[in-house]
């Protein structure tokens, strides 16, 4: 993968097979403290322990298309690279939650990606969830609540042309307000 957008991508979605209804999204990325910050957390069914060792086995999976999983294990080693740390916790009743840390400036470090497409894929792939996306940068935050959006559309589907391109252009405009768009 070669933007940490598509790693987000990859844990969302393992999100939705885990049977989350909400997943939260929190971007911190802050240049005074040279740090950035991803944190996805779920309700969904979450790991046993045992599950929760074999995560970062790349020759692990639950998936039954293919018989890899690779995701973790390459996002816990893009942050290694670049002078951060990666946990993911998890239980069958708590869900599940995953912290990748970053050196921001690292040479090394994956440009973070286009995060207004990875919301937009989620949101309108999985219409019945609720994503909360968060993203500060250098104190200044934009938010997005997709349980906030349904409530002002009423009957609308979150997945319809219109509310789509709302959607986008929203995100578009929190990100580039806060310094954040790439």
């Amino acid at each position: 993968m070669l933007e940490l957008a598509m790693h987000i991508l990859d844990i969302a979605e393992n999100s939705v097979r885990a049977g989350a209804t909400v997943v939260t999204i929190d971007i911190r990325e802050d240049e005074a403290t040279d740090s950035l910050v991803i944190e996805i957390t779920d309700n969904g069914e979450g790991m046993d322990k045992d599950e929760l060792a074999r995560a970062l086995d790349p020759f692990y999976t639950t998936k039954t298309v293919r018989r890899i999983g690779l995701g973790l294990p390459m996002l816990k080693e893009a942050c290694r690279r670049c002078d951060g740390t990666f946990t993911i916790e998890s239980s069958r009743i708590g869900g599940t939650k995953v912290v990748a840390r970053f050196r921001h400036s690292h040479i090394d470090r994956q440009p973070l990606g286009n995060m207004a497409s990875t919301m937009l894929m989620l949101i309108t792939g999985n219409p019945d969830m609720d994503f909360i996306y968060t993203h500060t940068k250098n104190g200044a935050a934009f938010s997005l609540n997709t349980r906030t959006i349904k409530e002002t559309i009423e009957d609308v589907p979150v997945n319809n042309p219109e509310i789509v391109r709302f959607i986008r252009n929203m995100i578009d405009e929190g990100l580039e307000e806060i310094g954040a768009y790439s």
